[in-house]
């Protein structure tokens, strides 16, 4: 049994600074952040995003924050189409290639867990075989530059995109050769919107890959990020599973479309994954 660690993402808290996000969620007692890359943070692009990285390192050690970086800004790439380009376009799939490559460096810079992203989607149609093989060979991309800086790659089976559910995963990894530093970001909010089995199944499938987990209530067929205990996830089993396959990486809530209401959520978030992760004693 290993003893899980407790992140929040910065998606859920848009209308706050960096540095008074990371403020709140040690203050209340979380373990990490998980980083999502873009303009109301830690923008990528940034003409001075060099020296922002070592300031944001030196603040996550005075906390004694853990960090995993996430790259799911809807608009980061552009300002008209939410999550384009993606690594399946015909055009622009440089730019994507590009934005991750920039997120393995900073992931470097601040020794973050991993990198997580998904595939996304194709802003035209295209043949089903041409985006498989188009996001192949971004990955492949992205791991080569994962390779040099030593970083750690988790891949999000995402609701809606081309690669929404675990299978899917297991059929990338496979083109990618089994790539060792190929890991998995497993939702578990999406575990219950799709997979067929348990969540805490879906933990134990990939055990051996798992580098990321992003945590959330929902609903079956329903893929709408809820706060904890108002979907169908039973979560004691699923963080018993965690801790019985070992996983040490950050557990980080995930509601992006909270962040009015960010601290009160991030301080019932906690307490609820404390209380589920708590045994419960049988009584004979």
């Amino acid at each position: 049994m290993s003893a899980l660690r407790f992140g929040y993402g910065t998606n859920g808290f848009g209308d706050h600074r960096l540095d008074d996000v990371l403020l709140v969620l040690a203050e209340l007692g979380y373990d990490g952040v998980a980083l999502t890359l873009d303009h109301p943070h830690l923008d990528p692009y940034a003409p001075d995003v060099g020296a922002q990285v070592p300031v944001l390192r030196r603040r996550l050690d005075e906390l004694g924050l853990a960090v995993v970086i996430e790259t799911g800004g809807r608009y980061v790439l552009d300002p008209w189409r939410k999550h384009q380009p993606t690594l399946l376009s015909r055009e622009g799939a440089e730019r994507r290639v590009d934005l991750l490559v920039r997120a393995v460096r900073i992931a470097a810079e601040l020794s973050a867990d991993a990198v997580s992203f998904w595939s996304g989607t194709a802003a035209e149609p295209m043949p089903e075989d041409e985006a498989w093989q188009r996001l192949a060979e971004g990955c492949a991309q992205v791991l080569d530059a994962a390779a040099v800086y030593d970083v750690r790659l988790g891949f999000e089976p995402e609701p809606g995109m081309l690669v929404d559910t675990l299978d899917g995963y297991t059929r990338l990894l496979g083109m990618l050769d089994g790539h060792e530093r190929f890991g998995l970001t497993l939702d578990i909010g999406h575990c219950r919107c799709l997979e067929p089995l348990p969540a805490e199944d879906c933990v134990r499938r990939h055990a051996g890959r798992l580098v990321n987990v992003q945590i959330d209530d929902m609903r079956r067929g329903v893929h709408e990020h809820l706060p904890l205990g108002e979907g169908e996830v039973d979560f004691p089993p699923v963080l018993a599973a965690l801790g019985e396959v070992g996983y040490g990486g950050l557990v980080s809530v995930e509601l992006p479309r909270h962040g009015h209401a960010a601290p009160g959520l991030a301080r019932t978030s906690l307490e609820f994954l404390r209380d589920a992760s708590v045994p419960t004693e049988v009584t004979t």
